[in-house]
């Protein structure tokens, strides 16, 4: 749908929400809605960037499809939000991966894999890829230690650069000021309720997800994959403290810090990634977004590999699988890095600002 024609039609299904207020009290969108009489351009993409897609409004909504209304808030926050990720984005050359996330994501990922592949068979040759490797500095006897920490670093930072730049533009864009700077409150209940996941419990009694029956399920999937991940992000800053710090090079024993808690993140991430892949899966199609379910699913898919082909790593190291599996997981994790700004982890930054966004808002109602 045309950028104008989504606007008008997300105004008209708000202010319908708005007279009917029916759904307050299953997550922020709704309190937030009622502090609005009209709806400017920010306010819809603050709105739809505080929507977990709980889908708990969609099924108790009497105005939802078939009714000649036709309220579908999921479905139309998650078009929105879309269209957020892509105009935000920088450069804007590269705001087309979010039109065909998942295929982009495969050809990026597949295409990191190759390059690796063919530069540690170029300059390291057959014989090491499938040699085995033991003892200190394994992994570096494939792929050299600058090969495998100045890439990676320099893709997390452009990366990075690119999340904060959309979320800054979200910030002007939804007239958020200076207010966070000067209420640390407000920043403290946005990171409890991030967190926490909060409004991923619905009303109280968990989403509507993968259907109108109520379940915890997907909170709890998207606990173990945050958490997760963070996990398996203190395990290498451990190993690059260990390493750059300590003069102590990979792998790592079993019971090491690093190993310790990569091996615990990635489990979480197998876990959470599966059960979130079998919920897409079965979930129901009415109140979902194409382009946002791809983009889901594509991401999903690759924390999976990336986690599986990690693990698979560690367990096999000491054979001579290890060097196609290190190529694999660089090439996995790569990847997952390339596309990050350019996919759904770009929720990530979006939803934060709208949480912030929405703190300073409450606070400012009940504490005028």
């Amino acid at each position: 749908m045309p950028e104008a024609e989504l606007l008008k039609e997300a105004e008209r299904q708000l202010m319908i929400c708005n007279a009917c207020r029916y759904c307050e009290g299953y997550c922020a969108v709704f309190p937030a809605l009622e502090l609005r009489r009209t709806f400017t351009k920010g306010d819809l993409i603050y709105l739809a960037n505080l929507c977990f897609d709980c889908r708990d409004c969609y099924y108790a909504c009497q105005y939802a499809p078939p009714h000649e209304f036709a309220v579908n808030i999921p479905k139309l926050t998650a078009e929105l939000r879309v269209n957020t990720y892509r105009d935000f984005s920088w450069p804007a050359i590269l705001s087309g991966l979010f039109k065909r996330n998942g295929l982009a994501t495969s050809l990026i990922t597949t295409g990191s894999l190759i390059v690796i592949l063919l530069l540690v068979l170029a300059f390291k040759g057959p014989a090491v890829l499938f040699g085995a490797h033991v003892g200190e500095g394994a992994f570096y006897r494939v792929v050299p230690y600058a090969a495998m920490t100045v890439p990676p670093l320099i893709i997390t930072l452009y990366g990075l650069a690119v999340l904060l730049a959309g979320m800054f533009r979200f910030w002007r864009e939804t007239r958020g000021g200076l207010s966070a700077v000067i209420d640390p409150g407000a920043l403290g209940r946005a990171t409890q309720d991030a967190f926490g996941l909060k409004y991923l419990r619905g009303g109280g009694v968990g989403c509507n997800y993968p259907n109108a029956n109520f379940s915890q399920l997907r909170r709890w999937f998207h606990h173990l994959v945050f958490y997760g991940f963070l996990l398996d992000f203190a395990s290498t800053s451990v190993a690059a403290f260990y390493g750059h710090f300590l003069g102590w090079p990979a792998p790592y024993p079993l019971l090491s810090w690093p190993v310790v808690l990569g091996t615990v993140g990635g489990i979480g991430l197998l876990i959470g990634t599966s059960g979130l892949l079998y919920l897409k899966f079965k979930s129901d199609r009415l109140p979902a977004e194409g382009r946002m379910l791809s983009m889901d699913i594509a991401f999903l898919a690759l924390l999976l590999l990336t986690s599986l082909t990690g693990m698979l790593l560690l367990a096999l190291r000491e054979t001579p699988a290890m060097g196609t599996l290190l190529v694999i997981h660089l090439g996995t994790v790569g990847g997952l890095f390339i596309t990050a700004p350019y996919g759904k982890f770009a929720h990530m930054v979006y939803r934060y600002a709208a949480l912030v966004r929405n703190s300073i808002e409450q606070r400012r109602r009940d504490y005028p």
